[in-house]
């Protein structure tokens, strides 16, 4: 034990100056801090999120469905930037009281009970979002019984895995003000046992299902195989992940397929300019109003 452990008081009370990354959108309560209703657009569904793991799950499904031709799942994903607290506005907090990207709304449903008389169904959690979706278009989900409940049972595992991943490992690696060994050691621990997990099982399997690509490998590449690619926390070294070969070639694999190399630059605010898709309301805008083309230079 160190001479700064941390000793819990008996009572423990919020205290704002607590420092971190996010310590400037994180507090202990929910609900709406400012009235600020959601843009809507001209599509049946309308997606709020920003493209951090979580919310590229959703962009990579919507342009997987527009890929096969399904003109219904066309949408308009408005940014919501986390960091100036968009997610806490009145409108984003009615979609979701989580206050957490992404959160979908499908005016196209079929709600006729709703006594408002308002044909908008809400749905939140990127699990929940990824599972509708594919019910709703009949994709990516398998019919077969063995294999659905293979790609269920992968979905789920990635909801209840990542926060390891990203609450754990992520924020004391890369995102706390300050190294411990402890929960560095222990998030590690299990973060290399994840990548075991899904190597293991994919040495026998070209997807997380068989041969079939699902809502399943939809949910996990965009956490997983960001880490694998170096693309976040810059751990990839430190985890040795070229260790991993079948989850490396399962990750460029996907890394690969155009409805990916599209859905990841969806509400993107961060990297090459012309990687950054802000908002998109029309297939052309990945064309068209990229960042490089909208910035002015000096």
């Amino acid at each position: 034990m160190s001479e700064s452990t941390y000793v819990p008081p008996k009572i423990w009370q919020w205290k704002t100056e607590s420092g971190g990354q996010f310590a400037s959108i994180n507090r202990p309560i929910a609900g709406a801090t400012h009235q600020a209703e959601l843009p809507v657009g001209k599509h049946p569904l309308q997606l709020y999120s920003l493209a951090t793991p979580n919310g590229v799950k959703i962009t990579i499904l919507l342009e997987e469905l527009l890929a096969l031709g399904i003109k219904e799942a066309e949408y308009d994903a408005h940014l919501i930037e986390i960091m100036e607290g968009d997610q806490f506005g009145s409108g984003f907090v009615e979609v979701n009281p989580n206050s957490k990207i992404p959160a979908l709304v499908d005016t196209s449903a079929d709600i006729s009970s709703d006594k408002r008389g308002e044909n908008k169904l809400p749905i939140f959690e990127s699990g929940a979002i990824l599972l509708y979706l594919a019910e709703k278009f009949d994709a990516f989900l398998p019919k077969e019984p063995l294999l659905k409940s293979q790609c269920m049972s992968w979905l789920f595992w990635q909801v209840g895995s990542g926060p390891y991943l990203g609450g754990g490992f992520g924020h004391f690696y890369a995102y706390a003000p300050e190294k411990f060994e402890y929960p560095i050691e222990r998030f590690t621990m299990e973060v290399k046992r994840q990548l075991d997990v899904l190597d293991r099982h994919l040495t026998n399997n070209k997807y997380m299902c068989g041969d079939q690509y699902t809502i399943a490998d939809i949910a996990i590449w965009p956490w997983y195989g960001a880490l694998m690619q170096n693309k976040v926390y810059e751990a990839a070294e430190f985890l040795q992940t070229q260790e991993y070969k079948h989850l490396t070639r399962w990750t460029e694999e996907i890394s690969q397929r155009t409805a990916v190399k599209r859905g990841i630059m969806v509400n993107r605010t961060w990297g090459e300019l012309d990687e950054q898709l802000h908002e998109r309301h029309d297939a052309s805008d990945f064309e068209l109003k990229t960042q490089d083309k909208l910035v002015i230079p000096e």
